[in-house]
């Protein structure tokens, strides 16, 4: 059960994009609501895997992937609409792509991804509550501005509402943005150094 709600967030974010692009301001206000609603599953696909016991591998691969895909394809779609720089879905792709690749190596070498941060310092960035967790919100926050905003963007005489929407999802936009590269960087930096020094697959750590 928890693995079909992950899964039917693909497409619930596939109509999300679909009412983005639509010349009416209250499918695109019907798109922001969704993606609160999709925000949600993110969450009660868990509470229903703790409950029912069905934790699994599988299914805590599927819920990365679908936090992932929801992530970049949002950027990129926000990015195509001219509601937010190109640059923010360049940079959160490429740090996502090394990132994920770093992860990845880390089982061949005996660790679980966050097992490559070595500092507390690290550790702290990329695992505590205390940046994972605003990190979150405020992506959410900016995906449900943007879509917001987008729909009072059709309006004839846009007044000072517009304006302050535009003004919050950019601040949410950027807050995550930078929220994205203080948690990736210490991955990158630390996580490579750490791949070096434990020597090739089936080496044994000193």
């Amino acid at each position: 059960m928890a693995n079909v709600i992950t899964l039917l967030r693909l497409p619930l974010l596939a109509l999300i994009v679909a009412l983005l692009y639509q010349p009416s301001a209250g499918l695109r206000f019907l798109a922001g609501g969704l993606i609160v609603l999709l925000i949600l599953m993110d969450t009660l696909d868990g509470v229903v895997a703790r409950a029912l016991h069905q934790e699994s591998l599988i299914g805590s691969v599927l819920d990365i992937a679908a936090d992932r895909a929801v992530e970049l394809v949002l950027w990129v779609v926000f990015a195509d609409l001219n509601r937010i720089p190109v640059l923010v879905p360049l940079v959160v792709v490429t740090r996502g792509v090394f990132v994920d690749a770093l992860r990845s190596v880390a089982p061949a070498r005996g660790m679980t991804p966050f097992g490559l941060m070595r500092s507390r310092l690290g550790r702290f960035l990329v695992k505590s509550p205390w940046l994972r967790t605003p990190y979150g919100v405020t992506k959410a926050a900016a995906f449900c501005l943007l879509a917001l905003y987008h729909g009072l963007a059709l309006s004839a005489t846009p007044g000072s509402g517009a304006a302050v929407v535009g003004l919050a999802a950019q601040v949410a936009t950027w807050s995550a943005f930078a929220l994205c590269l203080v948690r990736g960087l210490p991955v990158l930096i630390e996580g490579t150094r750490t791949l070096i020094e434990t020597g090739a697959p089936g080496q044994q750590q000193a």
